[in-house]
């Protein structure tokens, strides 16, 4: 079951209709702001939390999804999803955790997706947990989250002066 589009596309989505009802004037800062609350508040907080669940509480489907037997570790990794899909979810909140979240969320990411580059080279392993654009979303949105963050600071440091 291949669900990751909805932590893609319902942030976007979720961002687009905030504009259409806060009716709040669209500047950069502005829009990289709603952006930045959608993508760590749904998309990292609940697909996380959503993904740590499942890796919880049915480490047999999940383990299936991504073509590697069923280990205990598997629940371990779904404990490190909910930490940081808590970090999202507070980041909604406190602008601090920005940062630490999306540093959280890339390191976790990008040693996934060298777990899985790793696993495809050794076993030829395409599952679609495993490959694809799973592969992709986990080396693209980390870059996407740090630059809509790194703008988003610079575009504020310069209406601010």
């Amino acid at each position: 079951m291949e669900i990751w589009y909805i932590f893609v596309a319902v942030p976007i989505i979720g961002a687009i209709l905030h504009f259409f009802i806060i009716k709040k004037e669209l500047t950069k800062n502005r829009v990289l702001e709603v952006l930045l609350l959608w993508f760590l508040g749904f998309g990292i907080g609940v697909g996380s939390i959503f993904s740590g669940l499942a890796q919880i509480v049915s480490p047999e489907i999940v383990a299936q999804s991504v073509g590697w037997p069923n280990s205990p570790f598997l629940r371990e990794v779904g404990f490190a999803n909910i930490s940081y899909g808590i970090l999202g979810i507070l980041s909604i909140k406190y602008r601090s955790f920005w940062a630490p979240t999306i540093i959280a969320y890339a390191v976790f990411m990008w040693g996934a997706a060298i777990s899985h580059i790793h696993n495809i080279q050794q076993t030829g392993n395409l599952a679609s947990g495993n490959a694809g654009t799973v592969l992709y979303l986990d080396i693209l949105m980390p870059i996407i989250f740090i630059l809509l963050l790194f703008t988003y600071n610079k575009t504020k440091v310069v209406i601010g002066n």
